[in-house]
């Protein structure tokens, strides 16, 4: 994702015999001309992703509030749903078979963080990220989003900055979009880690070196976000008063559950994106996707669509309304949801969708034995079904603590992360080679 030469420490030429060796430059000096690029970049991530969200919006209340009720239909009547997710598979498809760079590559294809796309793919994708979130789809905006701002963060760096090394803006791109998203520079530093870790080389502070421009515009993208839309993923739950040892064996309980979910979406995610692709056609492969969407929808009922941010809200804020068994269905059928909507062609992320998962299941263990603390179980839900489906196991810890917004839980949930992680590791990856076969 990443190439090996340095994002950060720019490109040196080659010192001449005559001239002798290049005088070496000191951190602060390389470090100190990335503050301004770093900042504007994650400013402008956060502003692209607020336009698409309030847009989403907007959309969103045409499609399931001001048409249903001109039309005098339910806003999610079985017939709503099922009408609104087919439509929505149709445009979609028409819209990217239409526009100039087809939205990007297949998304069965992409990660979260990726090269650069040509620009003239970046108004499709906007597009069809715009009706995906608004039309119901079990997709979020993580992916696309980060695609289109590192596409532009690329292309107006290379344009307005032409001395500055390539590699230095796909990771600040990428952070000023991950921190928008969470709300925290953390989440963006976290997940970056994972990525710079691998590389070779650097002595001490080294790493943080390396972290140092993208955790500049990961909190640049999330002060822009925090002070203009003050997004919050806490989702109130009881307090986790103090670990007991009886939630060392839940726990893992919960999330080994929850990445066994996730992993039969993966296994499965091979095999249903070979079914849309043998359709030939995007129209063909969306539409027929939006109408099994749809069906998922009227079965689980309106809180399994959309990306789940605001449905997960919902949930907690009233736990007691649903019994184990509705919550289990919610969990299968967003899962279901998830896997159809990342196979068939629509633009969009996977975490959000599978953070409903794993709130659902939590709360299904919750109802089925109490004495689980409901913000163990959530947490540790989210915690195996981000494993599973993301392999990224900081996102996934940070995205479960987050979520109850308690410190208290993060010693069970290392604890739960081990046998989940040894459960998932070395598996298939939801995402594919360019044949059709799974990343491992």
């Amino acid at each position: 994702m990443v190439t090996e030469s340095s994002a950060l420490a720019g490109s040196a030429s080659e010192p001449s015999a005559l001239a002798g060796p290049a005088p070496e430059t000191t951190p602060v000096r390389r470090l100190l001309p990335v503050i301004a690029p770093a900042l504007t970049v994650g400013v402008v991530c956060a502003l692209v992703l607020l336009g698409i969200d309030l847009l989403a919006e907007r959309l969103q209340g045409v499609l399931w509030e001001t048409l249903p009720d001109a039309l005098s239909v339910g806003r999610y009547s079985a017939l709503w749903v099922i009408v609104m997710l087919t439509a929505s598979g149709l445009v979609a498809g028409l819209l990217i078979r239409a526009v100039p760079g087809h939205a990007g590559p297949d998304p069965a294809t992409t990660g979260l963080v990726d090269p650069p796309l040509p620009p003239v793919a970046v108004p499709g994708l906007l597009l069809v990220t715009v009706l995906t979130l608004a039309g119901g789809i079990s997709l979020g905006p993580e992916n696309p989003i980060t695609a289109v701002n590192v596409a532009l963060a690329f292309w107006l760096g290379r344009r307005f900055l032409p001395g500055t090394p390539a590699e230095l803006w796909l990771p600040l791109a990428a952070a000023g979009t991950i921190g928008a998203l969470f709300g925290t520079p953390v989440a963006a530093a976290l997940i970056l880690t994972e990525t710079l870790a691998s590389r070779a080389g650097g002595g001490p502070g080294a790493l943080w070196d390396r972290l140092f421009g993208p955790l500049a515009a990961g909190a640049a993208g999330a002060l822009t976000m925090t002070l203009l839309a003050r997004p919050s993923f806490d989702l109130s739950l009881p307090a986790y008063t103090h670990p007991h040892w009886g939630d060392l064996l839940s726990s893992a309980v919960v999330a080994l559950a929850g990445a066994a979910l996730g992993l039969l979406a993966v296994y499965a995610f091979p095999y249903t994106h070979r079914f849309f692709v043998a359709l030939k056609h995007p129209v063909l492969a969306l539409t027929a996707g939006g109408l099994l969407l749809g069906l998922l929808g009227a079965l689980g009922g309106h809180l399994t669509l959309f990306k789940g941010l605001d449905e997960v809200k919902e949930l907690a804020a009233d736990p007691s309304g649903w019994s184990a068994g509705q919550f289990a269905v919610m969990a299968v059928v967003k899962t279901a949801a998830l896997l159809i909507a990342a196979s068939c062609g629509f633009r969009g992320g996977r975490i959000f969708p599978a953070v409903f998962v794993g709130v659902a299941l939590g709360l299904c263990a919750h109802a089925l034995v109490p004495s689980v603390p409901m913000a163990l179980a959530v947490s540790c839900g989210v915690l195996g079904i981000l494993l599973a489906i993301t392999r990224q196991g900081w996102l996934s810890l940070f995205t479960a603590a987050v979520l109850v917004g308690d410190v208290a839980v993060l010693p069970v949930l290392c604890v739960a992360s081990l046998p989940a992680w040894l459960l998932v590791t070395g598996r298939p990856q939801m995402q594919l080679h360019e044949d059709g076969t799974p990343l491992r």
